[in-house]
């Protein structure tokens, strides 16, 4: 009753200050996947899709909303902020100031849509059930039609989380850590699964869904931005391989849109957690990123990248360089005859640039000049390709070269590397104490062969 009253008697803007900074742990923001125009009765639309910054899946930059509905929690998580043993101040939203907020910073053009994440108030239901409430209200009593993200809570009755799909764009189960292990030793009140549990409602609603959508025309749109879920990186000791391994899971028996990944911060001090001498593992958390990217787009598969030998990313490279410098068998490519599996795993060529490869090609055998305008980036692909049966200018083969000229001498310094080795150089390789051969040496050499 103490807590009820002085929440009551804290001001909206109070409020707002700690649960918006108490939500800026959570990364799984996004506003990709939805198109739907204003329809002139409602206020927002998601066209130009849409207070913390996103990015769609077209590359434009996004404004949400992006707050907790209480920091109330009855969990103990280990690395949480919000866990129920740390002694911090605590507010909880009505659902009618969530949707006075959103549409007071809507109407000033501060954002186009919400993000909305919640502790655990009560118990899980409990907790859906305000979740629902807020955007139902809204949607029918403030015309809301604009983008709205929230959490789907592990442990609610599942007619909550069904009837709230049917009002959001897209809803999120974190994962949080990548194994059972890791959810035992630092957050002993959830499990795997009764997270993986509304992961598996929510991508069934969406397959029923769509077959609603072809019968019925005016069938309401389940989650129709799709489901994502989030991995805390460092706080338990699994590997890059095993991470990359969970999200590929994740993508090809949940569907999933997205997955996430939050570099560790100990916010907490927990005895139990890693120190963390270097910060959080921002540069890891980078390449997973990379890869996760390559899973995604570029059909490669986990077992590729990384394996139980190699279980970790290496630091100098991005993930797909590194399995490029390895697999120099495959290389070089031909440009103009290539299909589009083996240009996406050229270093330098996107997705975008290897579909204008494709297209231009038709017209014409395409140039190194040709691959610049098309956007291809030739210094990184240029040790890996060949236009009408010629390199750019002659290059070795050969995985040390490649990689002191991929990296930087500060790269180099910075992640203990010697320089001039890649691998361990061996007294027998007869070009082992080659001198590495500059740019302007490789210029003047393509200039002789002329």
């Amino acid at each position: 009753m103490e807590y009820l009253k002085c929440n009551q008697e804290m001001s909206l803007e109070d409020k707002l200050k700690i649960l918006t900074d108490a939500a800026k742990y959570d990364v799984a923001c996004t506003s990709s996947g939805v198109e739907r125009k204003g329809n002139g009765h409602s206020i927002g639309s998601c066209v130009a899709a849409g207070i913390c910054h996103s990015f769609s899946s077209d590359g434009r930059c996004i404004a949400l909303l992006k707050i907790l509905l209480t920091n109330e929690c009855i969990y103990d998580c280990k690395y949480c902020r919000n866990r129920c043993s740390n002694d911090i101040p605590r507010a909880t939203f009505t659902p009618e100031e969530v949707c006075t907020l959103t549409m007071e910073f809507y109407r000033r053009n501060y954002i186009e849509g919400l993000f909305l994440s919640s502790g655990i108030l009560g118990n899980p239901t409990f907790t859906m059930e305000q979740i629902f409430r807020t955007v139902w209200l809204l949607r029918n009593r403030y015309r809301f039609n604009g983008y709205v993200h929230v959490k789907a809570i592990p442990g609610a009755a599942p007619e909550v989380i069904a009837q709230t799909g049917y009002l959001v764009d897209r809803m999120s189960v974190n994962l949080e850590l990548p194994t059972a292990e890791g959810l035992r030793s630092l957050a002993p009140n959830k499990h795997r699964k009764s997270i993986l549990t509304p992961m598996r409602q929510i991508q069934n609603g969406i397959q029923m869904n769509r077959g609603d959508l072809v019968l019925y025309r005016n069938a309401p749109k389940f989650v129709g931005g799709g489901q994502s879920t989030q991995l805390i990186i460092g706080a338990t000791p699994e590997s890059d391989y095993q991470i990359i391994n969970v999200a590929e899971n994740l993508y090809q028996k949940f569907a999933l849109k997205r997955v996430f990944y939050s570099a560790f911060v100990n916010v907490t001090g927990d005895k139990s957690l890693p120190a963390l001498p270097g910060g959080p593992p921002l540069l890891r958390e980078h390449r997973l990123y990379q890869a996760d990217w390559l899973l995604r787009f570029y059909g490669f598969r986990a077992e590729e990248l990384l394996d139980e030998k190699r279980p970790f990313f290496n630091v100098m490279l991005d993930p797909k360089e590194d399995w490029a410098v390895r697999h120099l068998e495959r290389f070089p490519v031909e440009i103009n005859r290539a299909p589009m599996e083996e240009l996406l795993r050229v270093p330098g060529i996107g997705v975008k640039s290897a579909q204008r490869i494709v297209a231009a090609r038709r017209s014409g055998s395409l140039t190194f000049s040709d691959l610049k305008k098309i956007g291809v980036v030739l210094k990184r692909a240029l040790y890996f390709i060949t236009c009408s049966g010629r390199m750019m200018y002659p290059v070795k083969l050969d995985e040390d070269y490649i990689v002191r000229n991929l990296t930087s001498e500060k790269d180099r310094i910075q992640f203990g590397s010697d320089g001039m080795s890649y691998k361990q150089l061996s007294l027998f390789d007869d070009g082992a104490f080659m001198r590495p051969v500059t740019m302007v040496e490789q210029l003047q050499a393509a200039v002789g062969q002329l």
